[in-house]
């Protein structure tokens, strides 16, 4: 059952290639790395067991600022984030949230409607060149 408003990508490769390569992405758009997560480490570190899960907290100032200055409370959703996770079956994944999805849970007008299409291309384009062999 996929969570309302996340994009899911299957990656071609393992969790820790495909965090590796989406970092890449990140840094090539010259975006900010605000926290990496690893929450397998963390749930290790208190003796329990988790599947590769991790986090990627980034984004630009220049993207997010102005959906804030519209509504601040899509605060709470930036910046962006991306998570590489594996399933019980061993493979790989990569999910986000659709910009879209956001801006309308926070009743985001129209007017942001150039920043948000130019923030789903860049994380659909980020996302699909972090997962695809091609």
């Amino acid at each position: 059952m996929a969570a309302e408003g996340l994009i899911t990508l299957r990656s071609s490769f393992g969790p820790e290639e495909t965090m590796s390569r989406f970092e890449a992405e990140v840094r090539a758009r010259s975006m900010t790395i605000f926290a990496h997560i690893d929450h397998a480490a963390g749930a290790a570190a208190v003796g329990l067991m988790l599947r590769p899960t991790d986090l990627l907290i980034f984004g630009a100032a220049k993207g997010g600022t102005p959906l804030m200055q519209s509504v601040q409370t899509i605060g709470i959703d930036l910046p962006l984030k991306a998570l590489v996770w594996q399933d019980e079956a061993g493979s790989t994944f990569l999910s986000y949230n659709d910009p879209s999805f956001v801006t309308k849970r926070h009743g985001v007008g129209e007017s942001a409607k150039p920043v948000i299409d130019a923030m789903s291309s860049a994380l659909k384009e980020m996302a699909e060149k972090s997962t695809s062999a091609r």
